[in-house]
């Protein structure tokens, strides 16, 4: 368990599903003791609804949240030499987050947590999915950074 960083990037690869729910649950979690931000390798997705559907059972907001890729965040003014962590949820995001933070002292993890979309057949088949990769996250975030006050 590691101290809690003053910011933290949470990305994947549309900031549609994952790193939304990793944003949430660290913000329910820590509250105003850390920034927390989240980023895609690409924005061409909306915010999933299966994700703000197994948040909301646990009481984690998503449906305000709005996608963005790690271009949008860089032309928003928004450096990621600010954070002290980016932990990535997909290979495709931490290649992109080690080749954007190669000349800034940031610690870049990888997190190897399941991607939901493509599972299961029916409602309820997709709706575990969604819960299996929430839960990963919620045990990552609370193994690296201890129980939520």
């Amino acid at each position: 368990m590691g101290k809690l960083p003053s910011a933290v990037l949470f990305c994947c690869d549309h900031n549609a599903v994952r790193s939304p729910m990793a944003e949430g649950m660290m913000k329910q979690f820590y509250g105003q003791d850390v920034y927390v931000q989240s980023a895609g390798v690409k924005n061409d997705m909306e915010i999933d609804g299966f994700s703000i559907a197994v948040c909301a059972e646990i009481g984690v907001e998503l449906a305000r949240h709005r996608s963005r890729s790690f271009e949008e965040m860089q032309q928003w003014g928004d450096d990621l030499g600010q954070y002290d962590l980016i932990v990535a949820l997909s290979p495709a995001s931490q290649r992109m987050a080690l080749e954007l933070t190669r000349t800034h002292h940031v610690e870049v993890e990888y997190w190897p947590i399941l991607d939901p979309t493509g599972l299961g057949e029916t409602r309820d088949a997709k709706l575990s999915a969604y819960r299996q990769a929430r839960d990963q996250i919620r045990d990552r975030i609370t193994a690296r950074f201890g129980p939520p006050a």
